[in-house]
């Protein structure tokens, strides 16, 4: 074979090799194209495209009289597409750029105009399509920010995105914070209401269709088949917020004054179970205190002389005691085995047991539960358990511990146990689970669940309403009943409690003073305290019952002299407000009266608008702005004020605003004796007066 030959027999085999693997790259390519086409564009949409999820606005929650607690607004993420359709045009874009960058400058004041006009610049050179240009904008700053040049271009042409993002703001600040609560992705229940409630509150998330573009970033991209998120439900609580604020600021100056640990006040609605204010505190450094942990339902220990209440009703139950047996205390000390039980205040004698109650004797307490049930210790116990005290109260809200009560069955039961129960030792309880005890004293009997959230509304309209859960219809019997409220009113007017006595109400309620274990040091190591105050009023009438407890206090420890002032304040304020509560307030009624209410002479148009609101009448329409004095017994009728220069005004029965007014005026000079409205003046009306005129106007 020749040369020519042989190169030619190559030059076909390479072509022909060339022409078969073009034949081939051809049948693969219509393979992928048209067989196979439908699953790869799949996989490329999902590697460029996704759906995620857009957080719903999360409902409000709201206190009982219908203050906003907690609530969302929506915060937005400012970035720019910086080759959007609407500007996709050099000219447009860079005639623009300055202007807009001036905008920017003037709103945020972060950055100079020519700062905000090179990032812009640089990012359209560089083909940026999701600049960041703000975080943390609100929606009113966002309405002027689209009025800017180029973004005015329209809502998603003129490039800006605004990525909306919910932020939860409480109103009120720290008040009634850790009942709130919070929403805490690494907590599955979260804390407070915002947890126990978020199945509600939440909402449902929307659907949000983005794009991955260069450098890794997700650009939401703007189509209609988004699907909006749905707004969370409202959750209206039992919380009264002028009640949360009053025990807060009452618990705070009590811990600060005593120089305490933490403490905490639940005030509750004896009747209905409605918790109308939980305050905690601890204290984070000296003289601040701060919401950290609810000990209120979470906050388990010795509860201290408070608990004496069931030991007492255990004994009235079971005939082992009455009010007037007699104990003897001798010198306020009490040995069984090793361990001698003792009165802070030493012995009191031989007294009644209300007296013993009253005044909070140990010693007494212990020796009659000891002695009644010492032989067969599960018969106190199970009194206990049939108070439920051992139970949780199964509350709305997480974070409640379970009550420690202890039983003969407990390895840790021994000799002492029994008589060191009786007076709130060896157990762990709660203080809300102390204070359902006595609501429920307070309650004639009825033992009922603490109530946070009583309606769940959507749109407006109720969708689920909640009641207190009856735990026990009668705790125990009526008869023991009325003398557990007498001795409970007697702790008061009698005994430790005297300083939470009111001329006004009657309190019933019971002092505690517990030693506080340290951790595995037990009661050895350096003592520590809680002072506590338990009760309710009126004592007549329960309509509130309130928990003070308060730990590690310096100054003081006696729960009569640490806790009873939080209690007092309380229980004052609230009684001041509440003319519900008032016994002896007489209410005027005007149906079928002749008589209309009196009013003060003085400014016609302010006291006609009163009377209107009230739908009376008057005989004629007064045309000056001043009258003098009303007939109210036929109707209104104002006799009219008419001005004469140089003439002493008639301002007798005026309030003295109006009176100052009219007066200075005519140029005179005033002094003022008393208060209430003008009973006399010293210049006659009608005489004629000069400027500078001292005239005495005389208040009753």
């Amino acid at each position: 074979m020749n040369i020519r030959a042989n190169i030619l027999l190559r030059v076909y085999l390479s072509f022909g090799l060339i022409v078969l693997l073009a034949v081939a790259v051809l049948v693969r390519l219509c393979d992928v194209q048209f067989v196979e086409g439908h699953k790869w564009r799949a996989m490329a949409d999902s590697l460029s495209t996704k759906y995620i999820n857009v957080e719903a606005a999360r409902g409000n929650i709201y206190s009982d009289d219908g203050s906003l607690l907690a609530t969302s607004i929506p915060e937005y993420e400012l970035r720019m597409d910086m080759y959007a359709g609407g500007i996709s045009d050099n000219k447009l874009f860079y005639n623009k750029v300055d202007s807009l960058g001036m905008k920017l400058s003037q709103f945020f004041g972060d950055k100079t105009p020519k700062e905000y006009s090179r990032m812009l610049r640089t990012a359209r050179e560089d083909s940026v399509r999701y600049l960041l240009i703000k975080r943390k904008v609100n929606y009113q700053d966002l309405k002027m920010i689209r009025t800017f040049p180029l973004y005015n271009i329209g809502k998603y042409t003129g490039g800006l995105m605004a990525i909306q993002q919910n932020k939860r703001i409480h109103p009120f600040k720290s008040l009634a914070a850790r009942t709130i609560g919070y929403k805490n992705e690494n907590v599955s229940n979260g804390v407070g209401l915002e947890g126990a409630f978020g199945n509600y509150i939440n909402g449902e998330s929307g659907k949000r269709l983005v794009q991955r573009i260069a450098g890794g970033v997700w650009m939401p991209i703007m189509e209609a088949d988004e699907i909006a998120p749905k707004e969370g439900a409202d959750i209206i609580s039992t919380i009264d917020i002028n009640m949360q604020d009053l025990a807060q600021s009452a618990l705070e100056r009590q811990l600060i004054a005593s120089d305490a640990d933490h403490g905490t006040v639940i005030l509750m609605e004896v009747a209905t179970g409605e918790v109308r204010a939980v305050a905690n505190y601890t204290r984070e450094s000296e003289g601040v205190y701060e919401e950290k942990f609810n000990y209120a339902i979470g906050g388990s220990q010795d509860p201290g002389s408070t608990f004496k209440l069931a030991s007492y009703m255990a004994m009235l139950e079971d005939n082992k005691v009455d009010t007037n047996t007699m104990v003897a205390t001798g010198d306020g000390t009490f040995k069984v085995y090793n361990k001698i039980i003792k009165d802070s205040h030493g012995g009191i004698g031989t007294v009644t047991v209300k007296k013993a109650f009253e005044e909070s004797s140990n010693t007494a307490v212990a020796k009659l539960v000891y002695g009644s049930y010492k032989d067969n210790p599960s018969e106190f116990t199970d009194h206990l358990y049939h108070m439920h005290l051992n139970e949780r109260l199964d509350l709305q809200i997480p974070g409640e511990t379970k009550p420690v009560i202890k039983n003969p069955s407990f390895k840790s039961w021994s000799g002492l146990t029994l008589p060191q129960m009786a007076y709130g030792y060896e157990m762990q309880i709660t203080p809300l689970q102390i204070l359902a005890l006595y609501n429920a004293v307070a309650n004639n009997g009825k033992y009922i669940a603490p109530l946070f959230v009583k309606e769940i509304r959507r749109l407006g309209n109720p969708i689920e309403q909640f009641h207190a859960r009856v735990i026990d219809e009668h705790i125990c019997s009526d008869k023991t009943l009325r003398k557990l409220q007498a001795m409970l009113e007697g702790v008061v007017t009698e005994g430790t409690g005297k300083l939470m006595g009111s001329r006004f109400y009657r309190v019933a309620g019971k002092t505690g003073t517990a030693q506080v274990a340290d951790g595995n040091k037990g009661y050895k190591a350096k003592k520590s305290y809680q002072a506590s105050f338990c009760g309710y009023f009126p004592a007549d009438k329960p309509k509130y019952s309130i928990m003070v407890s308060i730990n590690g206090p310096k100054n003081g420890y006696y729960g009569a002299t640490v806790a009873g002032p939080v209690f007092k304040e309380i229980a004052d304020r609230i009684y001041a407000s509440d003319i519900q509560m008032y016994n002896n307030v007489a209410s005027e009624h005007l149906v079928g009266n002749t008589k209309g209410p009196e009013a003060k002479a003085g400014q016609s148009k302010a006291v006609k608008e009163v009377y209107s609101v009230l739908g009376i009448k008057a005989l004629y329409a007064a045309k000056s702005d001043y009258f003098n004095s009303i007939d109210t017994s036929n109707g209104i009728v104002y006799e009219e004020y008419n001005s004469v220069k140089g003439m002493m005004p008639n301002v007798v029965g005026m309030g003295l605003k109006d009176a100052l007014y009219l007066l200075g005026n005519a140029g005179l000079k005033t002094q003022i004796d008393g208060s209430g409205k003008v009973a006399s003046q010293s210049i006659p009306s009608g005489t004629k007066i000069g400027k500078g005129l001292l005239v005495q106007l005389a208040l009753r």
